[in-house]
């Protein structure tokens, strides 16, 4: 893909020597190491699946660039294309001729301002139904609108062209492993579901975070977190919308009608690392200082809190080079980028440098080779990791993403934890993946801001027995556990975690705090014997707090079961947790998806959902009852 992106910025380049390129570069090397890559201050190479527009770029050319990239990826769900698409400061679009376009799989669209004022398009940047059967509008929904990002700009929505129904908001209708970050949305309504495509239009999860928006219309989303942004107004939702730190957002005191949690303020945060471009057209990532006790956007009154590190101390990684390399790279003391692309990780890679960052453009993805750990951080504090997908491969990993060492004893900063933005795992989907468990956190004060952990419910392995091959399935794609968090002081915003075969979540530290837990069970246990504990009990909860644990605070969570393997399987409890006066759960329920049984929400507490009930949650507004 090409276009006309960095003309405006290459006189810029010219003044610098290629000489100071490579000492701007350069530190202190492992002895035989291969000496680090030189990197362009002015115009980075990104990989061949990084586009860059300019103001300068005709308005023509960026939309047909755009329409032809949706195009490809619209469909393309279990698909190898990895793409970001980045704006440089300046406008975009007008009344007349506005810049609109959808964003389809695996692609990742944002502005290069400092601040989201810094790019403004006039259109629209939308996600619409996928419809599943034969092209055409039966079974279309949102309910698989997996993996885009949209971030960093502002939007004046301008529906000029579109049909009255279109022109009546701009539609994000997604599901999990998407985020809206850093937006500024005005001109008409932000509506989470696509009202507007013949059909049914389930939507099932989705995230925003430091954004400025319109009036949002949920309707049938499933579940939502809305983090330290500001929203003129929100309506529906169908089981658990969650706000923290949101001016504007709606009260909770009728929960669960409507199912509303707010809370006032977020006791932790971070944002997400971004690329900016600055004055001098220099490129640059900005990396959010964290935040404690917070409401509204970052940006509100200037440049987001943090700091900013030249991409010329970043290793620019491609999928061809050896993780040998990357890891001599953060021995050198660099931070690390992934360009788009797929990575096979034959050995793990090692982030050992306290405040070392990693970041992923365009929904890189590495996927496990051998059994190998793919990554870990070692327990030193302020690593940031953001924007990347990890996979499980074909053979057993023992763990996908490993923060720290169990009971090291080691205390890392409060006010700098280790953070995961937007980091998503997958066991199986493109393939046979097997992991025993998908996240382990041992480390304390670890920030968990957004991540999806699925054990996939369908994709492309080519199973041929059960429905849509889930006997295969069960004993094909191996997820043990999804999370096993053993730090204490542990804080999640945004928690998805789905279909593991035995704990999906399992908190064994103390001082946890979740604000948004979404869970469903495993679609496929052949039978009630191997969804039964050693001990006799129904199945496994979908979110379990350890016994020792004497603090935990979880605020708005869902389990769903959806058994449709063997629909008379029986779940004892959506949700375990000690009697402990400081172990508190708020907004909680389960839901029966028309197949399975869930007897109780949390320890033998709130009714039982199972076909006679289906769709109607079992609510329990606080566990211990006040």
């Amino acid at each position: 893909m090409t276009s006309t992106p960095r003309r405006r910025f290459r006189r810029l380049a010219a003044s610098v020597t290629g000489a100071a390129l490579v000492a701007a570069a350069l530190v202190a090397s492992p002895a035989h190491a291969a000496p680090p890559r030189a990197v362009d201050a002015y115009d980075p190479d990104l990989g061949p699946n990084v586009t860059v527009f300019s103001p300068d770029t005709p308005l023509a050319e960026i939309q047909s660039t755009m329409d032809e990239l949706a195009d490809q990826q619209r469909n393309n769900e279990m698909g190898t294309s990895r793409h970001a698409v980045y704006f440089l400061p300046g406008d975009y679009g007008t009344p007349e001729m506005p810049l609109q376009f959808e964003v389809g799989y695996y692609t990742e669209v944002a502005g290069l301002g400092a601040s989201p004022e810094d790019v403004s398009i006039n259109g629209a940047i939308e996600v619409y139904n996928r419809c599943l059967a034969d092209g055409g509008t039966a079974n279309c929904l949102a309910l698989v609108n997996f993996w885009r990002t949209i971030s960093n700009l502002s939007l004046q929505v301008n529906k000029a062209g579109q049909d009255e129904c279109r022109a009546s908001a701009n539609f994000w209708a997604v599901s999990q492993a998407v985020s809206m970050r850093r937006l500024d949305i005005s001109g008409a309504n932000l509506s989470l579901m696509d009202y507007c495509t013949a059909g049914p239009q389930y939507a099932s999860g989705g995230y925003i975070a430091d954004s400025r928006l319109p009036f949002v219309v949920s309707g049938s989303q499933q579940q939502w977190l809305t983090r330290n942004s500001e929203v003129a107004g929100w309506s529906n939702g169908v089981w658990n919308q969650v706000f923290s730190g949101v001016v504007g957002a709606p009260a909770d005191d009728a929960f669960p009608a409507p199912p509303y949690t707010t809370i006032e303020k977020t006791p932790l945060s971070r944002e997400k690392p971004y690329l900016s471009v600055d004055d001098a057209g220099a490129y640059n990532v900005r990396v959010p200082a964290a935040r404690t006790n917070t409401s509204g956007v970052s940006w509100a009154d200037g440049e987001t809190a943090g700091r900013s590190i030249p991409i010329t101390d970043f290793f620019l990684a491609t999928p061809s080079d050896s993780v040998k390399d990357i890891n001599n790279a953060l021995a050198r003391g660099q931070h690390l980028i992934f360009t788009p692309g797929l990575y096979d990780i034959d050995r793990t890679i090692d982030v050992k440098r306290a405040d070392t960052v990693v970041l992923g453009l365009g929904h890189a993805t590495l996927t496990a080779a051998n059994g190998v750990v793919p990554r870990e951080i070692k327990g030193v504090e302020g690593v940031v990791v953001a924007g990347i997908t990890i996979d499980a491969g074909t053979s057993l990993s023992p763990v996908l993403l490993k923060v720290g060492k169990k009971d090291s004893g080691k205390q890392l900063s409060e006010s700098n934890p280790i953070t995961l933005n937007d980091v998503y795992f997958r066991v199986g989907g493109p393939h046979v993946g097997k992991a025993t468990t998908a996240v382990e956190i041992n480390s304390d004060h670890v920030l968990i801001d957004h991540i999806w952990v699925w054990r996939a419910d369908h994709g492309l392995e080519g199973f041929t027995n059960g429905v849509n091959g889930d006997t295969d399935r069960w004993a094909t794609n191996i997820g043990t556990n999804g999370v096993i968090v053993n730090g204490d002081n542990v804080t999640a915003t945004g928690l998805f975690v789905e279909h593991f075969q035995q704990y999906n979540t399992l908190w064994n530290g103390d001082g946890g705090r979740v604000i948004l837990y979404q869970n469903e069970l495993p679609y496929d246990p052949p039978t009630q014997a191997d969804w039964t504990q050693p001990d006799g009990t129904l199945g496994y909860p979908g979110y379990a707090v350890g016994p020792d644990v004497t603090t935990h605070r979880l605020d708005g969570a869902g389990v769903y079961v959806f058994n449709q393997n063997n629909p008379s399987i029986v779940t004892a409890n959506g949700f375990t947790a000690p009697q402990a006066p400081g172990v508190q759960l708020h907004h909680i329920m389960t839901v029966n998806l028309s197949a399975g049984i869930i007897q109780h929400v949390v320890n033998g507490v709130g009714g039982q959902v199972d076909n006679t009930n289906t769709g109607a949650p079992a609510y329990v507004p606080a566990y211990p009852a006040p």
